[in-house]
């Protein structure tokens, strides 16, 4: 039987979000109702609500949410009533051509609900990245479900559904850093910072985190940075990655701010061969020219890391343990804890800076 609960709407572009009552419909066979327990509030909800995204309104906002499974579809087989889940938005179909490739991390037909969460009249809202988590209960795909540990916080491990992961991936699976590298990040923010995280669990021994907020670079230091760059002092950035590594560049940029500048940045400051990673998002207007001698001459590789390029099934049950055998700090992650009712302020912080992470508790 379907149920009224309590979400958070974008109802038109830039208009603050309200928190209205909400109807989460039967599961359909391979659909799950999550009850959500927390949800971290992320740069991709504010891009829905101010229309950066598409202008599919009303929104049913969040995505990076863990939970209990609360009711399963009759043909569900991947979790089971009970089970602490973190969500994800690349339920992999494992049909298409990436997935038979062996490249499910690109898969181009992901699965969402089968079924539209709707407003009380009917009206049928659109969930941000197919999740729609700043809710009490959220409808999704069996396969949008992992389960984890249930012992770790919530509030910790709920990260993993978006922002983490795509800076954590960005390192550990685009970037392949591996024991001995050096490694640059450009922006420092939550994304940033995972980057600058995972490249310390894969053994970096020159981690360089490059911004121009100095709070942010503090922030930096204490998930392990072993170097800092000011981008508001430094007149070439590039140069002063260079001369941390022995006058090479390093062996992986990751640019996780995505603007014209920034990338360019990051190719300059890479060695001959190194890599850079793009986990940054752009935006469609933006355009980037560069000689191309010098792609030529520099080598290397220029990768985009989609989520990390993880498989939730892979990845977040092993980044909880790590997490939980104290490996890696995610806990350091969650700035503040608010509730359901606290989102417009929670965007306010984020857009001035105040926060890696605030998380919505239900």
């Amino acid at each position: 039987m379907s149920e009224v609960v309590k979400g958070v709407i974008s109802r038109t572009k830039n208009a603050p979000t309200e928190l209205v009552d909400i109807v989460i419909p039967d599961p359909g066979s391979h659909d799950v109702v999550v009850k959500v327990q927390t949800c971290g509030v992320c740069h991709t909800d504010l891009a829905y609500a101010s229309g950066g995204i598409n202008d599919e309104y009303p929104f049913l906002l969040g995505h990076e949410a863990a939970g209990v499974v609360e009711s399963v579809g009759d043909s569900v087989s991947h979790v089971e009533v009970g089970d602490f889940v973190v969500l994800n938005w690349r339920a992999v179909c494992g049909e298409c051509r990436a997935c038979k490739r062996g490249r499910p991390w690109y898969c181009f037909d992901t699965h969402n609900a089968s079924v539209p969460m709707t407003l009380e009249d009917g009206t049928e809202l659109t969930p941000a990245l197919g999740i729609g988590a700043f809710a009490e209960k959220t409808l999704v795909h069996e396969g949008q479900c992992t389960k984890v540990d249930s012992s770790a916080d919530p509030a910790v491990v709920c990260l993993l559904g978006c922002g983490v992961m795509a800076g954590l991936g960005a390192a550990m699976n685009t970037g392949g850093v591996a024991r001995g590298d050096s490694v640059a990040v450009i922006g420092c923010g939550g994304v940033g910072d995972a980057a600058i995280a995972g490249a310390r669990l894969a053994g970096a021994t020159t981690i360089i985190a490059v911004d121009r907020d100095a709070g942010k670079l503090d922030w930096a230091t204490d998930l392990g940075a072993t170097h800092t760059i000011d981008g508001s002092t430094t007149e070439d950035v590039a140069e002063a990655v260079r001369a941390l590594t022995d006058g090479n560049g390093a062996d992986v940029v990751i640019d996780a701010v995505g603007r014209p500048e920034t990338y360019e940045t990051a190719f300059y400051a890479r060695d001959l061969a190194g890599v850079v990673v793009l986990v940054g998002v752009p935006t469609p207007d933006m355009r980037i020219e560069l000689p191309l001698l010098d792609f030529f001459s520099q080598g290397g590789a220029l990768k985009s890391s989609w989520y990390g390029d993880c498989l939730p099934e892979r990845d977040f049950p092993m980044l909880v343990d790590l997490h939980l055998q104290g490996r890696l700090p995610l806990e350091k992650f969650v700035t503040e804890r608010i509730g359901i009712d606290g989102i417009n302020g929670a965007f306010e912080s984020m857009e001035a800076g105040r926060v890696l992470r605030s998380v919505v508790e239900l």
